[in-house]
């Protein structure tokens, strides 16, 4: 009987001894896991972080829940996320600002890059040039002209300075050589609201913030800011075709505070690339209007700093300033 109580106590210490990482691999998640949206809900991030969370939370067998958290384009969230223990259990949901927010926000109280562990990119949303039906254009040539004739008066909305809508609005700008006076909004509905009501003129807008209201005849699209032309947009030519060459999109993925155990960053990042690859899930985010384009941690990472570097020298040359 002594020896074995001594083995079971010899296997019980040796169990004690494993490395910290795995064991909460192994027992990773045993809570309810909260994933924090830096816009409000109902727009394309929200939307994107309801289907994700749903088959993660069934993959996971634990539910993740989302948590919206909006203001100064998803610096207050992200901050909140990077000085979050780094146990798994908080997680936040990273978009195109999330590599050039640093540029505009000259204390956000975090690093984009070294206080957090990328997890996966889910994909990304071409932006749209779009005017409201009362602008007399309905080609990119004839909005030029229009901004042209009427220089800085000309109004284009964004979901907030260092937005994907911001940054395509800033680019139009070089590009086409015209000058248009920027109204930031904090998140896409209240712009868009304003751009359906004809208070703002134009505005770069993913395909699920515009289509109801371009087939409702309220806004007019006029150019995708793509490398080719959109599927649920066929007839809408390219910014390259239309005669101004420029590509943003908005894109959205995942990630925990840096400091997050190894081995939980990769099994989160193993179920949501099986959660991305599932057919369903590419319907439902292809619906929305996301070109499904899922990479890995490494890859992801790699993908933030190699975008927060070609915004950098592009604010620098344009000289674009927090508003």
């Amino acid at each position: 009987m002594r020896t074995l109580v001594a083995a079971l106590v010899a296997v019980a210490l040796l169990g004690l001894d494993l490395p910290a990482g795995h064991a909460q691999e192994a027992d990773y998640p045993n809570r309810p896991v909260r994933v924090v949206v830096p816009y409000p809900a109902g727009g394309l991030v929200d939307l994107i972080t309801r289907v994700v969370c749903e088959r993660l939370g069934a993959s996971l067998g634990q539910q993740f829940v989302i948590e919206s958290r909006a203001g100064a384009n998803g610096t207050i969230a992200t901050a909140s996320v990077a000085h979050a223990d780094p146990d798994g259990y908080t997680l936040l949901m990273v978009t195109d600002s999330h590599g050039v927010n640093p540029l505009f926000y000259k204390n956000p109280a975090y690093d984009s890059v070294k206080d957090f562990a990328p997890i996966g990119l889910i994909g990304k949303s071409p932006m749209a040039l779009t005017v409201h039906v009362s602008v007399p254009a309905r080609t990119v040539k004839e909005l030029v002209a229009l901004a042209r004739a009427e220089p800085g008066t000309l109004s284009y909305g964004s979901i907030g300075v260092g937005s994907a809508s911001h940054l395509a609005g800033e680019l139009f700008k070089v590009r086409a050589g015209v000058d248009m006076l920027h109204v930031p909004y904090r998140g896409g509905a209240p712009a868009v609201n304003d751009l359906i009501a004809g208070h703002l003129k134009t505005m770069f807008l993913t395909p699920v913030s515009g289509l109801p209201h371009i087939r409702a005849g309220r806004l007019a699209p006029l150019a995708i800011a793509a490398p080719e032309r959109f599927a649920l947009m066929p007839d809408v030519p390219t910014m390259a075709e239309a005669g101004v060459p420029l590509e943003v999109a908005y894109w959205v993925g995942m990630a925990a505070p840096a400091a997050t155990p190894p081995a939980v960053v990769a099994k989160l990042a193993k179920a949501l690339s099986a959660v991305t690859a599932a057919p369903e899930t590419r319907e439902r985010l292809t619906e929305m209007g996301v070109v499904m384009t899922p990479v890995g941690a490494a890859a992801f990472g790699d993908f933030i700093r190699a975008d927060l570097k070609g915004w950098a020298d592009f604010v620098a040359q344009a000289k674009i300033k927090l508003e």
